[in-house]
């Protein structure tokens, strides 16, 4: 024949294994499974990466995006959320046909449409305008004029109650919804995102050696987290360029990037990953459909049932190769008692039940982490970022590493990663309950947190901006433009502050004969404040080592389970199964958890806020400040109130994983004799199918025996 040919192995174990080969004709010449597998590896590992990148990149801008479009923490929530409505969309059917089609080109479409939802998140920016910043300090750079920041009159405080008169340009603003866009941007990314997950793992296990398998999805687990490490320092990177950088004079820029109205470039890192995102869809449409297992080759003449488990041909264990799909409608026939299967296995339910509780602690402290250090420590967002990318997330990349060489090194079985991955779980929980006792006082803020008077607690009395010191200054109380004074107050306004002259311009601007310092008893003088917030907090800033160490332990002591926790997932149900198993895991975990949990956390948090900014055209913006101390008890209290409730499962799922094994031992001593048997049969109807191959095409010539 002149078509190519290849040598072929076909090896079954039975009491008396008889490997054989033989020369058979071939279509075209397939290369060296290793190389297939490896390349799927990378290319997966990559498509892990860029999509890490461009979800960690959303939450270091959850404060930006708060701020650009003036909206509180739980609309930041369903944002964030909208990543999970879209993998809720397609989720399920994508991965029971996926498993049944091309996996690998379904994942590159997954990508294509990741890299178009991260673009639309960024569109915004190129049709919503210039940011404007509430602020009464004058822009012009070469101002020598001094104003007083206490006018006799203010257009804002009308002796009626009424709102202020809309500014021009309000109605067109006011319609447009901007941030709808970042939503169906996310929405789109969760879609692409789909068939990533599901699809890569059960393709890397149905073709890898057993032992190799849990490796493999460890380095893969491993690179995801390497993306997030990038993500959080392309925040880092972003926040500290303005949001307008190259449109605007930045000398006229009166904020800084620890400025609570700052808002940086948010949407360049969009238009990076976008760019990653779409990169990674390339390899995928180069690979094959499916490989054959390590050490062996299906043959196309052998029966169905002999070619479906094919043995391994070092250790002798039976892989499983999905079957071909007969026609669509068959599939769908096949999805309702598959799934009612997967859901009657009460190891697998129990386990769910446990993951989406820990999923909603988990998602939520880790979606409003860089805001809880920007808030709760006084950091900037650029900093809080770049924290989080290089001091944590690597912690858990080393921590999903290791957990997956444990797993291959100690050959954990079913009870010991279990054991491993509970364990580990309960001992960073108790390292995590040290943040309660690592907490930072509330900032000064005149009428706030503080009295004008200086007093540490407020009466209630006090608890009012305007006071003898500000009265004659008809100060707005709406605005957010705080100045630190000499006393190491910060007020919410010169003008609040008693302020009756200014000189300079942008941030060089000082305020002079500043009344409310004086009432504050620093007694009579020329008393001055600066522009932005008093960032000086006595003991917060000794803390703060201790808290970013604490969260590096704890964060690498619980990831190291992870690896472990994942295998449980796959070895506790039916091979056939796998692709959908997992599948309806991120289904319900992203369902229940990854859409519920940022919203909730969200108005939680906002719950917390003590001044509230105002939208240019009238109504309630973004937060200002928090009080800290609720703020880190309902943070922390609502993170660790949802573990301790996981634990409780954990117990009864040890119990009913127990009986799992013990069941399955004696299902396997019982039909140890029946597959021996069946194993002889295979080998015969090899023994059959290699004469009847070797009759019609083979050579005897190049007949081989092993």
């Amino acid at each position: 024949s002149d078509r190519p040919r290849m040598l072929t192995f076909v090896r079954f174990q039975s009491s008396a294994a008889l490997p054989v080969c033989c020369w058979c004709p071939t279509q075209e010449f397939v290369p060296p499974d290793g190389l297939f597998i490896q390349m799927f590896l990378v290319a997966l590992s990559f498509a892990y990466f860029a999509k890490a990148l461009s979800g960690s990149y959303l939450k270091s801008t959850i404060t930006q995006l708060e701020r650009r479009f003036d909206i509180p923490s739980y609309l930041i929530g369903v944002i964030d959320g909208s990543f999970e409505i879209g993998n809720l969309l397609v989720i399920a059917f994508v991965s029971y046909f996926g498993a049944k089609l091309h996996r690998p080109k379904i994942i590159a479409i997954g990508c294509l449409l990741m890299a178009l939802g991260t673009f639309l998140i960024a569109m915004p920016h190129f049709i919503i305008g210039r940011y404007k910043f509430e602020t009464s300090i004058p822009s012009s750079a070469n101002s020598t004029i001094s104003l007083s920041p206490c006018p006799v009159s203010s257009p804002d405080v009308l002796p009626t109650g009424e709102s202020p008169v809309p500014r021009p340009g309000c109605e067109r603003e006011s319609s447009l919804s901007m941030w709808i866009y970042v939503f169906l941007g996310n929405v789109l990314r969760g879609i692409g995102e789909t068939p990533v997950q599901p699809l890569g793992i059960s393709y890397i296990d149905d073709h890898a050696r057993p032992d190799n398998a849990a490796f493999y999805i460890g380095c893969v687990q491993t690179v995801s987290i390497i993306g997030p490490i990038f993500g959080y320092l392309l925040g880092s990177l972003c926040a500290k360029i303005y949001v307008d950088i190259g449109f605007v004079d930045m000398e006229s820029i009166s904020i800084t990037p620890s400025d609570a109205r700052w808002v940086g470039a948010w949407w360049l890192g969009y238009l990076i990953a976008g760019a990653i995102t779409l990169i990674s869809a390339i390899p995928f449409w180069f690979l094959p459909k499916a490989l054959s297992v390590p050490g062996s080759h299906r043959q196309s003449g052998c029966p169905p049932q002999q070619s479906r488990f094919i043995t391994d041909s070092i250790h002798g264990e039976h892989k499983y190769v999905p079957e071909e799909p007969a026609n669509f409608p068959e599939m769908a026939k096949e999805f309702l008692p598959s799934l009612k299967n997967l859901l009657g296995n009460p190891v697998y339910f129990l386990y769910l039940c446990v993951t989406i509780i820990q999923f909603n602690s988990l998602i939520g402290m880790v979606t409003y982490k860089p805001k809880y250090i920007e808030e709760h420590y006084g950091q900037s967002a650029s900093k809080a970022n770049f924290l989080m990318g290089a001091i944590n997330i690597p912690a858990v990349a080393l921590g999903m590493f290791l957990g997956g060489v444990v797993m291959k090194k100690f050959k954990l079985s079913i009870m010991g990663a279990a054991k491993f991955a509970f364990g580990t779980s309960l001992l960073g929980y108790f390292l995590s309950l040290f943040f309660f006792a690592m907490g930072c006082e509330n900032s000064k803020v005149a009428g706030i947190t503080v009295s004008y008077k200086g007093a540490d607690v407020l009466a209630h009395q006090e608890a009012s901006q305007v006071t003898d010191c500000n009265k004659n200054c008809l100060c707005s109380g709406k605005d957010w433009d705080p100045v630190c004074g000499e006393n190491g107050i910060t007020y919410i306004s010169p003008c609040l502050a008693g302020c009756r002259v200014s000189t300079g311009s942008g941030k060089n601007t000082v305020f002079d004969q500043c009344q409310c310092l004086s009432a504050a008893g620093w007694g009579p003088g020329n008393l001055t404040a600066t522009v932005g917030h008093c960032r000086h907090r006595g003991g917060c800033d000794r803390v703060f080592p201790y808290f970013l160490a604490l969260s590096v332990i704890s964060s690498f002591v619980i990831s190291l389970g992870g690896t472990p926790g994942y295998m449980l997932l796959i070895r506790c149900i039916k091979p056939e199964l796998k692709s959908l198993a997992l599948g309806f895991h991120t289904l319900t975990t992203r369902t229940l958890a990854g859409i519920p949990a940022p919203i909730y956390f969200g108005a939680i948090i906002d719950t917390t806020c003590l001044k509230w900014g105002r939208k240019r055209c009238g109504g309630k913006g973004a937060c200002r400040i928090y009080d800290t101390t609720a703020y880190r008890i309902v943070y922390l209290g609502l993170t660790l109130g949802l573990r301790t409730a996981s634990f409780f499962l954990c117990a009864l799922g040890f119990v009913l994983l127990r009986r799992h094994v013990r069941r399955e031992e004696k299902s396997s001593l019982a039909n140890g004799g029946t597959e021996i048997e069946s194993l002889t049969k295979e080998e015969n109807s090899s023994l059959n199918c290699d004469q009847f191959v070797r009759n019609s095409d083979c050579d005897p010539d190049r007949e081989t025996r092993l």
